[in-house]
């Protein structure tokens, strides 16, 4: 989450227009070869062609896998084969010197893109296997049972990329009841780790002794500032606009649950098959961004919270995420199809996360849900 309680734009008009142009790119070498068929099947067919046709596989490589070269490369060849015949140029050396330069190109084109996406993927994997050492460092499953509810928690990487996130997420339980925190580091990579880092111990430790749950948060936000000054843990762009979108809930013994939200997507509350949302009725900025706080600086709102209720608090990644038709996820109707035990209620929300965006996450995911037990 970058904004508090933003409709989110469309995700990067700049990111849109490099797909565009993308795409284009590799429109190019077919182009290439339609525009050779329009010329060797015209009057103008006396213009030398070949050379258009050669540099279609190499064109290809650039922006295409293994098999967009090879489709190329055949069309490219069938091309060439076709306007040959066509103006009965068999016999030429002309020809067979643009067929073995065709070969030539099309063989070096296959093999250098296929070097390239197997080194390109070995490299990703490689990120990705550090990304999720460096994520469960941090970040750990929540157990089964705390107190009065049943736990369960989920984090999922994106798709898009392997840089690390800073979503984060912890339930403890307390003498006051089970506290849970869910939040969001503005930016990706390791400073974002740092700043997740950074918060999460804050709230281990206070959650155990703080009687005010918005004291809590207020350490988190303490030790956010103590991290920023320390050099090299953040980069300048952090410094000026880091900030960190964040939530936290206790369960108490009674049949409430009281919620402090600074800047966050609000949580959710599963009652009855219908699921109503936890509103903040003084919205506070973020954490790191105390200056704007011009009122009181919060306290706990408690809300209804059954046996039987179920709370989910996460991250942006799940209600941003878009389908093909740019449509968000439906998280509340995707919640009200579900039953089940906590942790295969996330696991459920998960498949229709994947189904909605065709496998393709473009933020990081962070799930954490309770459900209050009978007493």
């Amino acid at each position: 989450m970058r904004t508090i309680f933003r409709s989110s734009p469309r995700p990067g008009a700049g990111g849109h227009s490099r797909a565009v142009l993308f795409t284009l790119a590799q429109c190019v070498p077919f182009a290439i070869a339609l525009l050779v068929v329009g010329i060797e099947l015209s009057p103008a067919h006396f213009l030398y062609t070949g050379p258009l046709l050669i540099a279609t596989p190499a064109l290809a490589a650039v922006t295409m896998g293994p098999k967009g070269t090879i489709s190329a490369a055949a069309l490219a060849l069938a091309v060439s084969i076709t306007t040959a015949t066509y103006n009965q140029a068999w016999g030429s050396q002309q020809v067979y010197s643009n067929l073995l330069a065709l070969l030539v190109v099309s063989v070096a084109s296959i093999t250098t893109s296929s070097a390239a996406r197997t080194r390109s993927r070995n490299e990703l994997n490689q990120v990705r296997r550090i990304a999720v050492a460096a994520q469960e460092v941090i970040l750990r499953p929540v157990p089964a049972r705390l107190g009065p509810v049943r736990a369960a928690s989920m984090y999922l990487a994106a798709e898009s990329g392997a840089q690390i996130g800073g979503d984060l997420y912890e339930a403890v339980e307390t003498r006051y009841g089970v506290r849970l925190i869910v939040g969001d580091v503005r930016g990706k990579g390791l400073p974002a780790v740092r700043a997740a880092a950074a918060v999460l111990g804050a709230f281990r430790e206070a959650a155990h002794y703080e009687d005010e749950l918005a004291e809590v948060i207020n350490h988190c936000a303490a030790a956010l500032k103590r991290e920023y000054p320390v050099s090299g843990a953040v980069d300048q762009e952090a410094l000026l606009e880091g900030f960190v979108t964040a939530v936290v809930a206790q369960v108490p013994d009674g049949p409430v649950v009281e919620v402090v939200n600074r800047g966050h997507h609000p949580p959710l509350v599963l009652r009855q098959g219908k699921v109503q949302t936890l509103m903040p009725a003084f919205p506070l900025p973020p954490i790191g961004l105390e200056d704007f706080i011009t009122g009181p600086a919060g306290k706990a709102e408690s809300y209804p919270f059954a046996p039987g209720d179920r709370l989910l608090l996460y991250t942006d990644g799940v209600v941003e995420a878009r389908n093909r038709d740019d449509d968000f996820f439906a998280l509340p109707e995707a919640m009200e199809a579900l039953a089940h035990t906590p942790q295969e209620f996330l696991e459920q929300l998960h498949q229709g996360l994947i189904r909605h965006t065709q496998g393709f996450l473009a933020d990081d995911v962070a799930m954490l849900l309770v459900e209050r037990l009978d007493e």
